[in-house]
């Protein structure tokens, strides 16, 4: 299985082949009939570019009260559960035991990207964040657990999987654009991104 290492992030290029692509999508077309897509708002009001969803125990959501962890989509649902095709990712990756409490699923159309942040709203640290590309390429931009600072830059392709544990557990990193119609796996286009993630703290033997 070949692998880059950049900046503490390990990237397996062309994880997925296009017929586990493919199915993963039509699983996650599923999930989406029971959890739409929304447009989610930042704490201070300013819409974000992509759309999103979830699957698992927890969704992430944010809007004016803040970034957080929810149980329930915004309009009032359950979250679907993760895919099988979408768990098996993890458990070939991840190197940790947990299983993971949520699949955020972001939709990037055309125009769309997404600012250099850290994941650092769970409780474990200690698990990776696994993160799967599906469709047009996505310029990744890897950086360092402060803000600022010397970065990288990689074009993430379909099927492309990406595991930031260890120093890179941290890191800002972001999206500055993607490359619409590069990729003919989805009809309309976009790129869909999901990050899967453990949630909550471990619990005592």
């Amino acid at each position: 299985m070949q692998k880059i290492e950049q900046k503490g992030f390990v990237i397996y290029p062309e994880f997925l082949d296009r017929t586990a692509q493919e199915s993963m999508v039509a699983d996650l077309r599923a999930c989406l009939s029971v959890a739409p897509l929304f447009h989610p708002v930042t704490p201070r009001g300013k819409p974000m570019s992509v759309r999103m969803s979830a699957a698992g125990r927890f969704g992430w959501v944010t809007d004016r009260k803040g970034y957080r962890y929810e149980e329930r989509h915004p309009d009032g649902m359950v979250w679907p559960p993760i895919p099988d095709s979408v768990q098996a990712v993890w458990d070939a990756v991840s190197g940790v035991t947990r299983a993971p409490e949520c699949c955020l699923i972001n939709w990037y159309g055309e125009g769309a990207r997404m600012g250099m942040h850290q994941d650092r709203d769970e409780a474990d640290f200690s698990c990776p964040v696994v993160s799967v590309s599906l469709g047009d390429e996505g310029l990744f931009r890897m950086g360092n657990p402060e803000r600022g600072g010397k970065t990288e830059s990689i074009w993430l392709r379909s099927g492309d999987v990406v595991v930031m544990g260890g120093d890179a557990r941290l890191a800002y990193h972001g999206v500055d654009r993607i490359k619409f119609g590069t990729s003919t796996l989805l009809p309309k286009g976009g790129r869909i991104n999901l990050t899967l993630r453990v949630v909550t703290g471990q619990t005592a033997p």
